[in-house]
């Protein structure tokens, strides 16, 4: 609580108390006291409710019950000792004895002063402030913003442009007495919330100084200008090290140069460049080149140049409400340039594509004007030049029980097969235009407050013209198809409010079970799928495609279907922390074609997805899918999680596929058994350790293991990581890197390194 100050007035004997409600004082005999005390509170009404009208009044409070403030009126100077604190509009100072100046509102304070203006901290031991002017003088000082922080000698300020000065100082990201890493200078220049400038300096690392900078400059504030190496081992590359500089000049654009050395491979690198546009977006492109020694090292009977690079542009924006533009292009000299040097990108997305998009959204329709043409020639592409595409959402009709949806694209489409994996590079290729539209009407109703039945009927009518290219064999084609339907599911809970268990850590328990059918006819349309050219087509998939309209997308590739599609979802949940939660999730669901296709059996494999969550810090997930009608497991992927703290977690995974070449939609591929196997420990606030493994159940051998140690360097974090690879065919991969990143300014998202441990490599 803010102690009132004792107030004593200077030249006189007589003492009153003024606090910030009713003032309070102690009566005493005498003309000469009364006249004292009420010239002294005469004095500070006038000069406050003149000053409160132009600008903020200081404010002085005690810290401490001995605190007290001699007053002179005829100066305005308050001398306050024992501990104050003074504000004045967003400036806090506090100190042991402050010598305040009314009218000037300056401040000389000593011991253990600290003054806080905005987000700026200065501290020191004696210090001379201007409140209003911001003028300040510091025999000795420290100060800071987060991330950066100084200290030094012969603090001056600059009264033109709030430029401060200082000698024999250094800067630090280190927020300790005794930083483990500086750069130390004769000046520094500081620019209070913008920037902090050196002159002829020393980088310190304890108290060894290691490198000399003429000039060093930095930002305050997390988008900060710097350097970043990554040197290490890899058994393709020979020794290397990945080095980028990156600048942000202001918060509208930044950019970063990279160069990188592999002794295997040579030189390489590239900018980036980044525009923050407000509304208009994001826009970033960047440039790589690499002149490669060794380009048929791992080429896998790819034809690689020597010249190798990549050039990629994006941009995303919302300009208007519900208006968005985005685009991206990729251009790469190669199939493997990715692979081979950009393996985080490779992992997200080894064949890119380039597109340009436009969507405008309106309460019950969308409008989707997209473009994809072909860069690479190595990547299969169907090239949209564009496709239309007007999406009515399900919205009801009037005053009616109807609801209507609907969808139509147009465009020109071309097929065009990758050509360096083709013999017969172009002769395959076929292109036309289509003109598709699709009409559908659904009457959703509850009977008996929980049986939901969703009838529906629909329409859809295409246009092919003529194929041409050297793989073009369709005419000019029109199809019809119709479908009808119906969806019927149920809904229907139990709750045990008073249901409890301290192993699986539940307050109540509510069981919600969901059974549905789902109901598919489509006639055979007018053409079947083989007599139209194939842009919109079936690909492999591990899961259950759709089978109604509009979420089934293969519009090339729609044929005939009589199916009940079968579903049982199941949740148990539970009270934690005062949040709902799920205990258990199980979903199970399957296909019962009524007129099955010649390519297609009764019932399709039965699905399983199931999350069981005992504690909240332990989950165990689990998809499978069974074939019913020859038996045994097609895929079983499991997966168990426990993270009790933050000083350590483990996961632990099992990926099972059944062989499947036959190449329908559904089919898997070559079969595997891999155990994966993540751990991670925190031995004390300054040690961890990251190991995780990849093991071939089906041949015995370890495929991938990769280990991490972290150290904490206060204002620091390192790490140094192993990877080593069983490539099968060829001699091992492994590699070894050394990587360190600043804590204000981290050079991976949190959990990134799991993710995508392949950052931790520099690659």
């Amino acid at each position: 609580m803010t102690q009132p100050l004792l107030v004593k007035e200077s030249g006189s004997r007589s003492q009153g108390i003024v606090d910030a409600g009713p003032r309070r004082f102690s009566a005493r005999s005498g003309a000469a006291r009364w006249g004292a005390l009420t010239a002294l509170l005469s004095w500070l009404a006038v000069s406050f409710a003149g000053y409160a009208q132009q600008q903020p009044e200081i404010i002085i409070r005690s810290l401490t019950d001995d605190s007290f403030v001699e007053f002179d009126p005829d100066t305005g100077l308050a001398v306050a000792t024992n501990g104050v604190i003074v504000t004045y509009d967003n400036a806090i100072l506090t100190a042991n004895r402050a010598a305040v100046n009314q009218q000037t509102t300056e401040v000389v304070a000593d011991g253990r002063v600290r003054i806080q203006q905005g987000d700026q901290v200065w501290v020191g031991e004696h210090l001379r402030y201007n409140f209003r002017t911001r003028q300040m003088e510091a025999e000795q000082f420290r100060t800071g913003k987060p991330p950066v922080f100084a200290a030094g000698e012969e603090l001056r300020g600059d009264l033109s442009n709030q430029v401060y000065h200082a000698r024999n100082a250094y800067v630090t990201t280190d927020d300790v007495a005794r930083p483990g890493e500086k750069v130390r200078a004769k000046s520094i220049t500081i620019v209070p919330g913008e920037s902090i400038t050196a002159r002829h300096a020393l980088l310190y690392v304890g108290n060894v100084p290691v490198m000399y900078l003429p000039y060093y400059s930095r930002k305050l504030g997390l988008r900060t200008s710097g350097f970043n190496f990554v040197p290490g081992y890899r058994s393709r590359y020979g020794g290397f090290l990945l080095g980028t500089y990156s600048w942000f000049p202001n918060e509208t654009f930044d950019a970063a140069l990279h160069g990188d050395y592999r002794q295997k491979r040579g030189f390489g690198g590239g900018p980036e460049v980044n525009l923050h546009l407000d509304r208009w977006g994001e826009m970033t492109a960047s440039y790589y080149y690499l002149r490669d020694r060794d380009p048929e090292e791992n080429d896998d009977g790819y034809d690689i140049p020597s010249d190798r690079y990549r050039l990629n542009f994006g941009y995303n924006a919302t300009p208007f409400t519900n208006l968005n533009l985005k685009g991206v292009a990729r251009y790469q000299s190669d199939e493997l340039v990715l692979r081979d040097f950009f393996e985080s990108e490779y992992r997200r997305n080894p064949q890119p594509n380039t597109f340009a998009e436009v969507t405008k959204l309106w309460s019950d329709f969308s409008l989707d004007v997209y473009a994809q043409p072909r860069l690479n020639d190595f990547f299969e592409t169907v090239e949209r030049l564009p496709d239309v595409r007007l999406t009515a959402f399900r919205q009801q009709l009037g005053p009616t029980p109807l609801y209507y949806e609907s969808e139509t694209s147009a465009g020109y489409y071309r097929r065009r097969f990758a050509e360096s994996t083709n013999s017969f590079a172009g002769t395959n290729n076929f292109e036309a235009a289509r003109a598709d539209t699709f009409h559908q009407l659904t009457l959703p109703h509850t009977f008996f407050g929980w049986l939901n039945v969703t009838p529906r009927a629909g329409g859809r009518f295409t246009y092919y013209s003529e194929a041409s290219g050297p793989g073009g064999t369709n005419n000019e084609v029109t199809r019809g198809v119709f479908n009808t339907g119906a969806e019927v599911s149920v809904k229907a809970s139990r709750l045990w409010p008073t249901a409890t268990n301290s192993l699986l850590a539940l307050d109540g328990l509510r069981h919600i079970v969901q059974p549905a059918v789902n109901y598919v006819y489509v006639p055979a349309p007018s053409h079947r799928p083989p007599e139209l050219p194939q842009f919109d087509y079936e690909q492999p998939s591990l899961r259950l495609l759709p089978i109604d309209f509009p979420d089934y997308n293969s519009i090339d590739s729609i044929d005939s279907q009589n199916v009940l599609r079968l579903g049982l979802r199941n949740r148990l949940q539970t009270k934690r922390r005062g949040q709902l939660e799920n205990l258990l999730y199980w979903d199970l669901y399957t296909d019962w074609r009524l007129n099955p296709r010649s390519d297609q059996d009764t019932f399709s494999d039965l699905y399983s997805d199931l999350v069981f969550r005992p504690r909240s810090w332990l989950t165990l997930e689990s998809q499978l899918r069974y074939d019913m009608n020859d038996g045994g497991w097609r895929l079983a992927i499991h997966n168990l999680t426990l993270q009790p703290s933050d000083r350590w977690s483990w996961a632990i995974g099992h990926w099972y596929l059944r062989d499947d070449l036959t190449g329908a939609p559904t089919a898997t591929s070559e079969d595997e058994s891999l155990l994966r196997n993540a751990l991670f420990f925190k031995l004390n606030e300054n040690w961890a350790f990251r190991a995780a493994h990849y093991y071939d159940l089906r041949e015995g051998r370890m495929e991938e293991q990769d280990y991490s140690v972290y150290r904490d360097l206060r204002s620091w974090t390192a790490g140094l990581t192993f990877r080593l690879r069983d490539e099968r065919d060829g001699p091992d991969d492994y590699t070894v890197a050394f990587t360190f990143s600043v804590k204000a300014m981290p050079r991976y998202a949190l959990g990134s390194d799991a993710v995508r441990p392949s950052q931790l490599l520099g690659y």
